[in-house]
């Protein structure tokens, strides 16, 4: 299986890796079958215009190279957007920027995306519901 190097450049140096120490919001994902699992942290602050921003996050993941690029990558994009902007990162705007990435590892994004997904519903107080493709779990 042959990774980009932008993904292993996020797998060997992760941005953002870590805990926030009072988040706003945390979003819980995985799947313990694969042992792919990823927590993201948002602190979310005011902008100029009010617009509610993700001003700091951060991710502790426990899987593979894809799933820990995923998160690192996740997380740069997210940064500094508004929670709107963050809101709309799609798996494949993730796996496009680590350079692309193997069929098998796609649900990597995937997790990453929801897990995004999550922490803002959290901050909100709202539930969240993962909603992966059941052919993205098929090689667990």
């Amino acid at each position: 299986m042959q990774y980009s190097k932008i993904l292993m450049d996020h797998f060997k140096n992760p941005r953002n890796q870590g805990e926030l120490k009072s988040p706003d919001g945390v979003g819980e994902v995985g799947n313990p079958v694969c042992g792919d699992m990823m927590k993201i942290y948002i602190e979310v602050d005011k902008n100029k215009k009010g617009e509610e921003i993700i001003k700091d996050i951060k991710f502790q993941t426990l899987g593979c190279g894809a799933a820990i690029a995923s998160s690192s990558m996740l997380t740069e994009m997210a940064k500094g957007k508004t929670i709107e902007e963050a809101l709309k990162i799609t798996r494949e705007q993730i796996a496009e920027k680590l350079g692309g990435m193997p069929k098998e590892k796609i649900h990597c994004s995937v997790l990453a995306a929801a897990g995004l997904k999550k922490a803002v519903a959290d901050y909100r107080g709202e539930t969240f519901t993962e909603d992966l493709e059941e052919e993205e779990h098929a090689h667990c």
